[in-house]
Order: C-alpha cells, then structure tokens, then sequence
C-alpha cells in the first residue's frame, strides 16, 4: 500500500473515531469530510446552539511530535476561512461558532487515544 493510501486510511479512521467520541460527548454531527475549492472540513457539528468545526489529526506515535502540533497558526486560519464558506454555502446564521481540534494517537492492538481540544486560536 502506498504512503497516501496509507495515510488516507489512517486519517479516515481518525475521523470515525473522532466521530464517534464527539457525539458520545453529546455534540451533533451535521458534516463530515466538506469539501469546496479552498479545502475540507473534516467535522462540523453543533454543541448546543454553538456551530463547532473540528479539525482532526491522526498518528500512529508521537515520534513526528503529538497529533495537535500539527495544528498551527496557519491550519487554524485556514478552518476559519473554510468555516465562513460552510456556513455562506449552508445559508445559516449560527448563534456562535467555535473551532475545536481532536488527536487520535491509534494503538497497535486496543482502544486509540482521543484528546478533545475546544476552542482554538
């Protein structure tokens, strides 16, 4: 299997998993994987009456560093622009919007490792 296949599979795990632990926190899934000429949102979800989209970072270890220092000041920018073209692309008007980002360390055998940071920047 080739590194990007590779690393598409693991980010889409990562994904689910984020998923599955967001609405297990009680927030709503409303998008998964938004895509428009700009980039993607992994997640958008709504936590109450707050617009929440979530980036998510995936690793296998912490050898290239923890999964949430990959997100930077610039990938932060970045889910802000995106997030303006969601909501103009989806016509509404949130009462708020926060940025979060989920870490999932996957282990080799059992349950991976998710860290649930809210509000970037």
């Amino acid at each position: 299997m080739s590194t990007g296949r590779q690393n598409g599979a693991l980010g889409a795990y990562g994904e689910r998993v984020a998923a599955r632990h967001l609405v297990e926190e009680g927030l709503e899934l409303l998008d998964r994987n938004w895509r428009c000429d700009a980039g993607e949102i992994d997640l958008v979800l709504r936590d109450g009456e707050v617009l929440v989209f979530c980036e998510v970072k995936t690793r296998t270890g912490t050898a290239y560093g923890h999964p949430l220092e990959a997100v930077d000041e610039v990938k932060t920018r970045r889910l802000v622009h995106l997030a303006s073209r969601w909501i103009d692309a989806h016509g509404v008007v949130p009462a708020d919007v926060r940025y979060d980002v989920v870490a999932v360390l996957k282990s080799p055998r059992g349950a991976a490792e998710v860290e649930h940071v809210r509000g970037l920047g």
